[in-house]
C-alpha cells in the first residue's frame, strides 16, 4: 500500500469513528426533542459540521455525492434537534455507506482471542472502566467527561465492535481516552471482543447459543467476522427485535469462532440461506451468485472428503444444489425455493453427521480406495490401452515412447498440481471445476474425430495396404506428439481429483488399509488393460479398428457430459434439471444442458458413421 492509500485509510477510519461518535452518544444530548446537555449538544452541532466538511474533503470517488446529502441530511436532523433514533439510524447509513465508497479493511484476519482480550482489559483499562466494566475505576473521579461504562445496555445496543476497535486504536478526542496503537491489530481486536461482551447477561448468551443453532436464517444476516463487527444491537432488533438480537450479539461476540471457522457443510448452509433472502428481496442476480458459491466455496472442498465416506450422498448433495440452482434460474416462486432449500437442509444435515463421524474403520478405508482409483482410471486406461493396441497392429512399435510419456507425465503433472494447490496458492473450487470442464470437453471433441477416422478406415476395406502405404506417413511428427498429447490429456484430468480424493482418504487414518486399496486398484486395472491388449490382439485389423471407433464415440459421449457439468458446478452453463436418474460412470446428468450437449456429440458420431458407411458402399458400388 502507498503512502497515499496510507493517508486515506486513516481518513476514512477518524471519518467513520466521528460519525459513529455520534451515532451512540447524541442521545445523550438531546431527549423527546429538548436538549438535556448543552455542552454536549454543542459537541454533536461541531461534530456533525466537521463530518459534512471532511466527506466533501475526500477524493473524488463513485457515491461521493450521495456521501454528501447524507452528511447534510445529518448535519440537519442535530440542527433540529431530531429524535435520537432516527439520528442513530442517519448516522450508522453514513458510516456504513462511506465504507462501501472507500472500503478499508474492518474485520478481524483471526479469530479473536477473548481470554487474550480479558488479560489486556486488566492490564490497560481497569484504572478508569473498573475492574467489571462499570466506569468505577480508582482514577475515574478524576476524569471528565467519566469514562464510559462498558455495562451501560442502553449505549451497547448502539455500539458495534469496530466502534470499539477505533476507539482503541484512535483514542476518543475531547476525552481521557488515549489510543492504544502500539497493541498489534490482534490484540486490539481481542480487546474489542472482550469489551464488547461486557453488557450482556450471560444468559442470554446462553439463548443466543441455542437461537443459533435452531434458526438458519440468522447466517444470512451475520454470515461472517466482517458483519458481526459491523452490526449493532439497534440494527439487528428491527430485524429480529430486541431479546433475540441481544441474544444473538451476545453469543457471537463471546465465541467469534462459529463463524470464522464457517466452512464446508456450514458455509454452504449460510449461503443458500443468504441467497434464499436475497431473492426474497428481489435481488436475483445476487441470490444466484450466492447458490453458487454455497457449492463451489463450500461443498466442492470438502467433496473428496464426503465422497470417500459416502459416494452416493455426495451425490445427492450435487443434485440438490444444483436443483436449487435451477430453480433460481427459471424463476420459480419463493415458495417453491423454500422447499428446495428444505430438502438441501435435510441432505446437509446429513453430510454433516458423514463429516462429523470418527475415523473410518479399516474395511472401509480400503474399500474406498480401491473403488476411487478403478472408477476414476478406468476412462484414461481404456484410452491409452485403444492408442497402445492401435500401435501395436500398426507395427509402430517405436512410437511407444510417445504415449507412455504421455500418461506417465500426466501423473508427475498431477502431483506437482496438487503440490501446488495445496503448498503455494488456493486453487478455487471454479478453477478446479472450469479445468475439469474445458478439459473434458476439448477431449470429447478430439475423441470424436479420431473415432470418425478410425470407422472411416475399419469400413474402407484393403487394411494391410493402407498401413503400408499411409500410415508410416502419418504417424510420426507432429501426430506421434498428438498421441502423446492425448494420452496426457486423458490422464491428467483424472489424476488430480484422484489425488485429493486419497489426501481426503488419508487423514481418516487407516494408512496400511488405503495403501492396500490403492495397490488392489492399480491391480484390478493392470488386469483390465492386460485383457483388453490380448482380446484386441486376437481381432482383425478391420474388426479392431470398428471396435476400437465405437468406443472411443462413446467415451467422447461421456466426456462431453461430464465437462458440461462441471461447466454448470463452475456457473458457465445454467442448469435446468430433468427426471432422470444420474450415472456418473456414463457421464448422465439430469439437466437439459448435459443431456442436449452429449445428444448432439452422439448425433454427430451416428452421422458421421452413417456417411462413412455410405461413402463405402458407392466406393465397392464404382
Amino acid at each position: 500500500m502507498s503512502a497515499e492509500d496510507d493517508k486515506l485509510d486513516l481518513q476514512v477510519r477518524q471519518l467513520w469513528q466521528l460519525i459513529d461518535y455520534v451515532a451512540v452518544d447524541y442521545a445523550g444530548a438531546v431527549a423527546d426533542g429538548q436538549i438535556s446537555n448543552e455542552g454536549e449538544y454543542k459537541e454533536m452541532v461541531e461534530f456533525t459540521a466537521t463530518i459534512r466538511e471532511r466527506v466533501d474533503s475526500l477524493p473524488a470517488r463513485a457515491g461521493q455525492a450521495q456521501l454528501t446529502e447524507q452528511s447534510q441530511l445529518l448535519e440537519t436532523a442535530v440542527s433540529q434537534q431530531a429524535d435520537a433514533a432516527k439520528v442513530a439510524q442517519i448516522a450508522h447509513g453514513l458510516g456504513n455507506q462511506l465504507l462501501t465508497t472507500y472500503p478499508v479493511p474492518i474485520a478481524p484476519k483471526t479469530v479473536p482471542d477473548l481470554a487474550r482480550g480479558a488479560a489486556l482489559y486488566q492490564e490497560q483499562c481497569v484504572a478508569c472502566h473498573g475492574v467489571s466494566g462499570h466506569g468505577d475505576g480508582p482514577a475515574a473521579a478524576q476524569l471528565d467527561p467519566p469514562p464510559i461504562a462498558f455495562t451501560d445496555a442502553d449505549r451497547a445496543r448502539s455500539r458495534s465492535l469496530y466502534s470499539l476497535y477505533e476507539a482503541i486504536s484512535q483514542g476518543v478526542g475531547g476525552t481521557a481516552m488515549p489510543g492504544f496503537p502500539a497493541l498489534s491489530p490482534e490484540d486490539r481486536w481481542a480487546l474489542s471482543f472482550y469489551i464488547g461482551t461486557l453488557a450482556y447477561p450471560p444468559t442470554a448468551r446462553e439463548e443466543g447459543a441455542k437461537l443459533w443453532q435452531q434458526d438458519p436464517s440468522l447466517r444470512s444476516r451475520i454470515p461472517n467476522l466482517e458483519a458481526l463487527v459491523r452490526k449493532t444491537e439497534n440494527e439487528l432488533s428491527s430485524e429480529l427485535g430486541p431479546d433475540r438480537a441481544q441474544a444473538v450479539l451476545s453469543y457471537l461476540r463471546a465465541t467469534p469462532a462459529v463463524l470464522a471457522g464457517e466452512t464446508g457443510v456450514a458455509l454452504a448452509r449460510s449461503r443458500l440461506h443468504q441467497s434464499m433472502a436475497a431473492y426474497e428481496s428481489g435481488n436475483a442476480q445476487e441470490a444466484a451468485r450466492l447458490a453458487l458459491s454455497a457449492y463451489l466455496d463450500g461443498i466442492e472442498p470438502i467433496e473428496p472428503r464426503l465422497a470417500a465416506r459416502d459416494a452416493k450422498l455426495m451425490t445427492r448433495v450435487e443434485g440438490v444444489m444444483a436443483e436449487f440452482r435451477a430453480r433460481l434460474g427459471r424463476g420459480a416462486t419463493p415458495a417453491e425455493l423454500k422447499e428446495q432449500l428444505a430438502t438441501a437442509e435435510e441432505v446437509l444435515s446429513s453430510a454433516s453427521e458423514v463429516l462429523d463421524r470418527s475415523n473410518s474403520d479399516a474395511a472401509t478405508t480400503f474399500i474406498a480406495s480401491f473403488t476411487i482409483l478403478v472408477r476414476e482410471g478406468l476412462e484414461a486406461l481404456l484410452l491409452v490401452v485403444a492408442i497402445v493396441a492401435f500401435l501395436r497392429k500398426s507395427g509402430r512399435q517405436e512410437l511407444m515412447p510417445y504415449v507412455h510419456g504421455g500418461w506417465i507425465s500426466a501423473l508427475a503433472a498431477g502431483g506437482l498440481t496438487w503440490l501446488v494447490a495445496r503448498y503455494l496458492i488456493d486453487i478455487s473450487g471454479a478453477s478446479r471445476e472450469l479445468t475439469e470442464g474445458y478439459a473434458s470437453l476439448f477431449a470429447a471433441f478430439v475423441l470424436l474425430t479420431v473415432g470418425l477416422w478410425m470407422h472411416q478406415k475399419s469400413v474402407a476395406g484393403h487394411w494391410q495396404r493402407y498401413l503400408q502405404s499411409n500410415l508410416s506417413g502419418i504417424l510420426q511428427g507432429r501426430s506421434a506428439w498428438l498421441l502423446a498429447g492425448l494420452a496426457f490429456l486423458m490422464v491428467y484430468r483424472e489424476v488430480f481429483e484422484t489425488i485429493l480424493f486419497y489426501a481426503a482418504l488419508s487423514g481418516e487414518g487407516n494408512g496400511a488399509a488405503l495403501l492396500g486399496g490403492l495397490v488392489a486398484g492399480a491391480a484390478v486395472l493392470a488386469l483390465i488393460s492386460t485383457a483388453l491388449l490380448k482380446f484386441s490382439a486376437r481381432l482383425p485389423i478391420g474388426k479392431f479398428f470398428s471396435v476400437s471407433s465405437i468406443l472411443i464415440a462413446v467415451l467422447a459421449v461421456v466426456l462431453a457430459g461430464k465437462g458440461a457439468e462441471a461447466l454448470q458446478e463452475a456457473g458457465v452453463l445454467s442448469v435446468r434439471t430433468l427426471p432422470l436418474p444420474r450415472i456418473e460412470l456414463v457421464g448422465l446428468f439430469p439437466s437439459v444442458q448435459t443431456v442436449m450437449l452429449q445428444a448432439i456429440v452422439a448425433l454427430a458420431a451416428i452421422a458421421g458413421f452413417a456417411y462413412n458407411a455410405r461413402s463405402a458402399r458407392q466406393a465397392r458400388a464404382h
